[in-house]
């Protein structure tokens, strides 16, 4: 380019040097004799003028040179020089939108979906075993075929196993079962006591046998497995003091056979509880810690035939209603007596093992260093073919996708893609946990949304879980996705009721595997998945197969996993081809409001009790309220008014977008102690879901009720929000902060 540009010059130059000279000589001609009229001097000067009109030509072309015209029938593009250097800006490519989706749609095809079922289908694939790195090989292979940018993270965790000798027992009168099922990080030791049944473990069931006067303390709790995750069922019983945990599968809401044994965790958190807070990269950089989510005592799964061999010989009163409408067969519903003793064995085996999460990213041609994560996971207890098989192969087919799509129509994402398939998920998403705990710092203003495609299909009906930025993005793309039974319908036109939010969405509990991405690093997350009206009966056993799923899916997983594949695809393509990321920041506005009333509701009927005193004033929570309202508000008209061209102008302004959810995480709790620091969203007195908690039990005069520590929390809750309006305003001189 720099010779190109020299030769113009030079030639420039010598074009002027010429006009000079004619000039000066015709000036001369012309001062010298001004009367004289010759035929001569006529032609000289004719001459001459065409001489300097020649030249004019030439210079104008030279410096105005044609312009080819570069077209594409499905975009319209300027492409830079060849010659610049890496340091320079990419010009956009914009394809239609309409284009992108249709050929997502067709590249996705159910043929090529059971091409990556049968690749990654495997009957032994536990976290950190041979199978569980084969498949990982797998999965960089593809991403290495595909000539993707790819590379692996190693991290040596800790896990608890089932007994090298023998298995856990439990002992009723005088019948001693063994059981093959356990529950990792569960407490060891042998306890003993009275059988209590206790319905599913929720907190509401504990009430109620308060409500009928029934101690669990130094009791065996006996559960449903359902409803709620092992480990919270294990934290509700710990927290009345019972002294272990038995879990069954009723056959009333497993169908599945008596003697089917039940595996899982009752970690009550995420990642390796052995490193709580950090990553565990290398165990010997630091102390000996643990999670304060493990539990304290032991837990155990048992068979629907141990737990019938147990009920149809406990006494006692009866439950309460609709605790007794269970399917184990001959068995008479009862809570149980003090009589009904028993004891529990458990010698789980704490070992350290090495599990690898793989990666494989498409770079974006804009912001390459901004990415959307989309993640599966890839081990399991058993076959785990609804569990990780469908996620896993999903993963690959979107990478296989889109990086047909960018090769075949010259789209070019303005943001990265990265595909990461995740180990040691069934121990409570230690793999992508170590991940987040890793690269925390560089996560928090680069990864922008996370999309989680475990367990996405079990069943014909969609729900979903999400951070309330990502509920447009989700509505807009049921809108546009076929629905897999009716190609003719969208997913949306088939959600029952008026209220999409309602019949869809359902609250991110600490059991998704998209919790940590949202409630520990605050990015933006969504978890979805096609299920029935019940539980998937076979996650966390040997029957989790390709026979039992397809039954479930009443023969139409192809259909289904491809439908599932257009929904994630869908809006990660969304979020990577837009100018703004398409995450509604005002989406929190009804959220904290709604918060706010209730509690102002609360506080106000304490206060005219005389449970409260006046002296606890609400005016700065209203206030903080207000101004996230008005700075989400006010970034909204801000967008719509933005000029798209301007690539500065839409990374600023996707900066604050980003910046919302990371700073509703509190920076006033230890992430070691509290690692789920979002106050709407996480777990623990930081959150106000913890606050109103603290109000109900100052209303019920519950002991552990402190006015002192409810003023610490209106304190921390009101400085979280405000801090979080402050920055979405932007500016330090934009900040609406009337406190």
């Amino acid at each position: 380019m720099e010779d190109n540009s020299s030769q113009v010059e030079l030639v420039l130059s010598g074009d002027m040097n010429q006009e000079d000279e004619v000039t000066h000589h015709f000036h001369q001609s012309h001062t010298s004799k001004p009367s004289q009229r010759s035929p001569r001097n006529i032609c000289f000067m004719v001459t001459a003028a065409l001489f300097i009109f020649a030249f004019g030509f030439l210079i104008g072309y030279l410096a105005h040179p044609k312009t080819e015209d570069r077209t594409s029938p499905i975009c319209s593009q300027s492409e830079s020089s060849e010659d610049e250097d890496d340091g320079s800006v990419q010009t956009d490519v914009f394809l239609d939108w309409s284009n992108l989706t249709a050929f997502l749609k067709t590249s996705l095809t159910t043929s090529s979906i059971e091409n990556s079922l049968s690749l990654f289908s495997s009957d032994s694939h536990e976290a950190g075993s041979l199978g569980d790195e084969e498949l990982g090989e797998k999965v960089l292979k593809i991403f290495r075929d595909y000539d993707m940018k790819r590379w692996t993270d190693e991290h040596f965790v800790n896990v608890q196993e089932c007994p090298t000798r023998g298995t856990n027992r439990v002992t009723f009168r005088d019948a001693t079962f063994e059981e093959s099922g356990y529950l990792a990080y569960s407490a060891n030791g042998l306890v003993k006591g009275a059988v209590l049944y206790a319905y599913y473990g929720q907190v509401s069931d504990f009430k109620k046998l308060q409500d009928l006067n029934i101690n669990p303390s130094g009791r065996i709790i006996l559960v449903r497995a359902g409803n709620i995750s092992f480990a919270e069922k294990v934290a509700n019983a710990a927290s009345v003091n019972a002294s272990a945990v038995l879990i069954y599968p009723d056959p009333a809401d497993y169908t599945s056979d008596e003697g089917m044994a039940l595996f899982g965790h009752v970690h009550l958190g995420c990642g390796d509880p052995y490193t709580p807070g950090f990553p565990s990269f290398n165990h010997t950089q630091f102390p000996p810690a643990k999670s304060s989510g493990l539990p304290a005592i032991p837990a155990q799964t048992i068979t629907a035939s141990t737990a019938a061999a147990i009920m149809r010989k406990m006494e006692g009163p009866n439950p309460p209603p609709g605790w007794g409408d269970g399917g184990l067969p001959d068995v008479s519903y009862k809570l149980g007596s003090e009589s009904d003793t028993a004891s529990v064995e458990v010698s789980n085996v704490l070992v350290g093992k090495k599990i690898l999460n793989v990666f494989g990213v498409i770079k974006g041609f804009q912001d390459p260093d901004r990415y959307v994560v989309i993640g599966a996971q890839r081990d399991a207890w058993g076959p785990g073919y609804a569990r990780s098989t469908v996620g896993t192969s999903l993963l690959v087919e979107l990478a296989r996708t889109f990086n047909e799509m960018i090769r075949n129509t010259g789209f070019k994402p303005r943001r990265s893609i990265v595909f990461a398939s995740w180990s040691a998920g069934e121990y409570g998403a230690v793999g992508a946990t170590e991940w987040l705990e890793g690269y925390l710092s560089s996560l928090s203003m680069k990864a922008f949304s996370y999309i989680s495609l475990d367990g996405v299909v079990t069943g014909p009906f969609f729900k979903a879980s999400a951070s309330p930025l990502m509920y447009d993005l989700i509505q807009s793309t049921l809108k546009e996705v076929s629905s897999p039974t009716n190609g003719s319908r969208s997913l949306y036109s088939q959600v029952a009721g008026s209220n999409w939010e309602a019949a869809v969405l359902e609250p991110m509990r600490m059991s998704d595997p998209a919790y940590p991405f949202q409630a520990f690093s605050g990015i933006p997350s969504v978890s979805f998945h096609f299920t029935s009206d019940k539980e998937y009966p076979f996650f966390g056993t040997m029957l989790d197969t390709k026979e039992n799923l397809y039954n479930a899916t009443s023969m139409n997983l192809l259909v289904l996993t491809k439908t599932a594949g257009e929904i994630a695809g869908q809006m990660a393509l969304r979020l990577v081809h837009d100018h703004l990321l398409r995450l509604n920041v005002e989406a929190y506005s009804s959220i904290i409001r709604a918060n706010v009333a209730q509690i102002n509701k609360e506080v106000i009927s304490l206060q005219s009790s005389g449970h409260l005193p006046k002296i606890l004033k609400l005016q700065w929570l209203l206030s903080t309220m207000g101004s996230y309202s008005r700075a989400s508000s006010k970034l909204s008209i801000n967008i719509q008014n933005s000029n798209l061209k301007d690539s500065e102008q839409c990374r600023i302004i996707n900066d604050r977008i980003m910046e919302v959810e990371r700073d509703l995480l509190s920076p006033y709790v230890c992430p070691l102690e509290n690692p789920f620091r979002h106050i709407l969203l996480g777990s623990g007195s930081h959150t106000l879901g913890a606050l109103r908690a603290h109000l109900a039990a100052i209303k019920d005069g519950s002991a552990s009720a402190d006015t002192d520590l409810l003023r610490n929390q209106f304190a921390l809750v009101t400085w979280t929000i405000q801090s979080c309006a402050d920055a979405l305003a932007g500016s330090v001189w934009d900040t609406d902060n009337e406190i």
